[in-house]
């Protein structure tokens, strides 16, 4: 009697990534034998790890969980180069991947499109996403936010003819320093815009802008190049001559604001109301809508499609509202990233007072040399706060910055700085509310602020 071939069997060093708890969860779904390691966890990806039995019982490295019958590692971003569990898989001749590397190697037979760009990349995805599933088409797909609809952030089937990619110019891994979106080889690429980040990897602009010209020239013939015409550098890198491989510019699409909701302006589909807002999210539509294009989308689809997205999980997610009150959450913490979200809440609601808070929490906003980037990008609030932990700082080996420093990096005289997330709260908390939207900024936590216990105090 034959044996049934047993599926592969999978470790994970740094299982705990926010996409690499994804992919464990997805081979594990298929009936792979996931096992992964971390020396720490966090939500939500503990919880999400654990759900499926894939929670490790014990943090740390643990070499004993490398051995003979591994088909593959998968190594994540926050693994050291001298990760115990990695030497010992390469002792071992055990194959190593990185994660692009083994998305790539399960999309090869795939039509693939990668969505790159300093800002907008998740928004962008996750609206093609929505689209596509709601018009029921088949496809594979890698988005670095929660996207409603969808249970895991990662989906590879062996049937999907298509494979839609968020894909990050930051290294690959600690082995391995080249951008994660030239893994993918994309069919087509789209690319949002190109502000400066990633200080510790890209020290100079220049070095920065060339990995999105690398991802532009590595599209194939009859391949296709989707990019922001008002970003000036991409422009430049968008229009340059390449023998067969389109290109194709998009702007901000029409669009009119009406009792603080925004309606898009179509020439043959009409007024469609939509529930995101903001000049960098019309540009985003308009990015979206031609790469459904050219996926086989129509524009009735797409706009019957998009009416109903509500955005990807802390890009401007509304944690509560009252008839004069809206509070929001957004991932905004590059420069760039900062003034888009603080100028679209302002224009959305220009009757409102805006609070706008900033947390400086990632190792480019904590880089004293870097933090000039930040110029005025809190321009739109009218009442601007900022929040940074010198425990943080000092986490990151970085040189001391003062509040004088932070004030003088924004230049604004009246930015409120704090260091203590209950000062921040009780600032919040004694303002008036009537008439003002407050905005909170951060990939992090401003200090493990109870965001929804400080929304419902500011509302009640």
């Amino acid at each position: 009697m034959s044996q049934i071939p047993s599926l592969p069997k999978i470790h994970f060093i740094s299982i705990g990534g926010s996409v690499m708890h994804n992919l464990a969860i997805e081979l594990h779904l298929q009936g792979f034998n996931v096992t992964g390691s971390d020396d720490e966890i966090y939500e939500p990806s503990s919880d999400r790890l654990s759900k499926h039995g894939l929670l490790p019982s014990k943090t740390g490295w643990f070499t004993d969980k490398i051995s003979s019958d591994l088909d593959a590692v998968i190594l994540g971003m926050h693994a050291r180069q001298d990760n115990p569990e990695l030497a010992k898989a390469r002792e071992m001749g055990i194959k190593v991947y990185s994660y692009p590397e083994y998305i790539f190697e399960k999309s090869q037979n795939k039509q693939r499109v990668v969505i790159a760009g300093s800002h907008g990349k998740t928004t962008i995805t996750s609206m093609i996403l929505h689209v596509l599933k709601f018009n029921k088409r088949i496809f594979n797909y890698l988005v670095g936010a929660q996207v409603e609809g969808f249970e895991n952030m990662v989906k590879l089937s062996e049937t999907a003819p298509l494979i839609v990619i968020e894909g990050d110019e930051y290294f690959t891994s600690p082995i391995d320093p080249t951008p994660k979106f030239m893994h993918y080889e994309p069919h087509m690429a789209l690319i949002s815009g190109i502000a400066w980040d990633h200080f510790n990897v890209f020290p100079t602009w220049e070095s920065y802008v060339k990995q999105f010209e690398l991802l532009a020239d590595s599209l194939p013939k009859a391949g296709a190049i989707i990019f922001d015409e008002t970003d000036d550098m991409l422009n430049v890198i968008g229009q340059k001559e390449r023998p067969d491989v389109i290109s194709e510019p998009y702007n901000v699409h029409p669009n009119k604001i009406e009792n603080g909701k925004t309606i898009l302006i179509t020439a043959e589909q009409g007024e469609i109301p939509v529930l995101v807002f903001g000049n960098h999210n019309m540009k985003n539509v308009s990015g979206a809508r031609a790469i459904c294009e050219r996926l086989g989308i129509t524009d009735e689809e797409f706009y019957l499609a998009i009416q109903s997205f509500k955005g990807a999980s802390k890009r401007l997610e509304l944690l509560g509202s009252n008839d004069s009150v809206n509070i929001y959450r957004d991932f905004a913490h590059a420069p760039s990233k900062v003034e888009a979200t603080t100028s679209a809440l302002k224009e959305q609601f220009p009757e409102r007072t805006l609070v706008a808070c900033a947390e400086l929490h990632t190792f480019s906003s904590l880089n004293k040399a870097f933090l000039k980037q930040y110029r005025r990008k809190l321009k739109a609030a009218d009442i601007a706060v900022v929040y940074y932990n010198p425990l943080t700082v000092e986490h990151k080996r970085l040189e001391p910055i003062s509040e004088d420093d932070i004030r003088e990096a924004f230049k604004r005289d009246d930015l409120n700085v704090f260091t203590d997330s209950g000062e921040l709260a009780a600032f919040l908390e004694s303002l008036a509310w009537k008439d003002t939207n407050l905005l909170l900024m951060s990939s992090g936590t401003f200090g493990e602020l109870d965001f929804k216990g400080l929304a419902l105090e500011i509302l009640s």
